[in-house]
């Protein structure tokens, strides 16, 4: 045989000097959840291992996070009050916007991303205003363009809408440039779909509807060509960063975006990938550490050139000491 694929297989070196998928610790974000109170260092019951911190103690991730060198967080917000309208998600003396006031202080090495949505902050749970039952796409804009300069007047250097509202990237771009903040990027949740993934994080942040779903405004995963069309949509508004969010069950998708444009190409592995991570490991019927390696993989393999992982610490230190890469 002229032909053997096997040789370059044949040590670890030679493996190394063929690899096609190579990571880096600067691709990573780790999502972080702040609450409002004192002293509070809370384990999220449905992800082991992850905590919601309150603006006093958010220094010792923080700093944690910095030194297992991932570079980026993304901060997701719980307040002390909601309302019909979410007020809390722009509001001057905001949880997040408190937390980022904080962190920039604290920790400016480290780069900030927010997360821009309601629902956390909405006592219905739902991504926007309501009318009657229904979201209400056009008048949630304003709101969450209104979001989005609260964070960067606050210290933010990304701001993220998560809310898949049809023209948010448009509205959040004008404002932030008629604002004098021409520079801020936004990573857009661009592909988001409606997946029964996201549960623990629900949990974590305290934002599930408190009535119905959000199908008519996520995606529905059954569809392909519905992805692209949603995030050249976002590309021509003005994103910077396109998302796909889960990753895992996604990566076909995750593919397609990464063919469809040269624009960054971020996925979210989400809290239900991270949960069952983990409740495998803990069972013992998994490798814990084999397997965060082989789906890191998969997913920049995929196409990612960003991943937003709860196991960010753990994944740079791998990258670090050689045992994925």
């Amino acid at each position: 045989m002229v032909n053997r694929p096997r040789r370059l297989r044949a040590t670890p070196a030679l493996r190394g000097m063929v690899r096609e998928t190579r990571m880096s610790a600067d691709s990573l974000i780790y999502p972080i959840f702040v609450r409002e109170g004192k002293g509070i260092r809370e384990e999220i019951p449905s992800m082991e291992g992850q905590y919601r911190y309150s603006v006093d103690t958010l220094p010792y991730v923080l700093e944690e996070t910095a030194k297992a060198g991932v570079p980026s967080v993304m901060l997701f917000g719980i307040p002390g009050e909601k309302d019909e309208c979410g007020s809390g998600a722009y509001a001057e003396d905001g949880i997040i916007q408190k937390a980022l006031r904080t962190a920039k202080k604290e920790m400016p090495e480290l780069t900030y991303i927010t997360d821009v949505c309601m629902c956390e902050y909405t006592s219905h749970g739902h991504c926007g205003v309501l009318d009657g039952q229904e979201v209400d796409n056009d008048r949630t804009l304003p709101l969450l363009a209104r979001t989005a300069l609260s964070h960067v007047r606050a210290g933010a250097d990304m701001v993220a809408p998560s809310d898949m509202m049809d023209g948010r990237v448009a509205a959040i771009r004008e404002t932030l440039d008629q604002n004098g903040f021409s520079g801020i990027p936004i990573m857009s949740y661009a592909v988001k779909y409606a997946s029964a993934f996201y549960g623990p994080f629900r949990e974590a942040a305290g934002s599930a509807p408190a009535f119905g779903d959000r199908k008519s405004y996520q995606m529905d995963f059954h569809n392909r060509k519905e992805a692209l069309k949603e995030a050249l949509s976002d590309i021509v508004e003005g994103a910077d960063i396109i998302m796909v969010k889960p990753a895992l069950s996604y990566l076909d998708i995750i593919r397609e975006v990464a063919n469809l444009s040269n624009l960054p190409v971020a996925a979210y592995s989400v809290s239900g990938e991270y949960a069952m991570i983990k409740a495998g490991a803990k069972l013992g019927v998994i490798d814990e550490e084999k397997l965060i390696a082989e789906t890191v993989v998969s997913i920049f393999r995929a196409g990612s050139n960003i991943l937003l992982s709860y196991f960010a610490k753990e994944i740079a230190a791998m990258i670090r000491e050689g045992r994925i890469g």
